[in-house]
């Protein structure tokens, strides 16, 4: 007796099934960030011998086109390659903590 039932409510959960598949593929593609690129920006201190600014700032932002990283994940990967004095100064900074772009805190610093 409630064998129809049962075979109406499969019927309906396979035609759901089916209209859910039809959405996930016609949905926005996934975008996979690489974020071993990671490891190609080296570690910014400020200091003399430091990489230059120029060049810290640019390995991230080259880094961020071939492992498709937004800007966020700029802001976020910068800040943890700092060191030293300029880890000290990001600390103590909060406008620093707001976002915006890396050219914003280039022309700041």
């Amino acid at each position: 007796m409630q064998e129809p039932s049962l075979q109406a409510q499969l019927l309906e959960s396979k035609a759901e099934i089916t209209r859910l598949r039809e959405r996930l593929s016609i949905g926005t593609p996934t975008v996979h960030k690489d974020l071993s690129l990671i490891s190609l920006v080296p570690k910014w201190s400020g200091s003399d011998s430091a990489v230059s600014l120029e060049e810290f700032v640019e390995s991230i932002e080259s880094a961020a086109r071939i492992g498709r990283w937004d800007s966020a994940d700029c802001m976020q990967i910068a800040a943890l390659k700092l060191s030293d004095s300029a880890r000290t100064f990001y600390s103590t900074c909060l406008e620093l903590h707001r976002g915006g772009n890396l050219g914003e805190i280039q022309e700041s610093v």
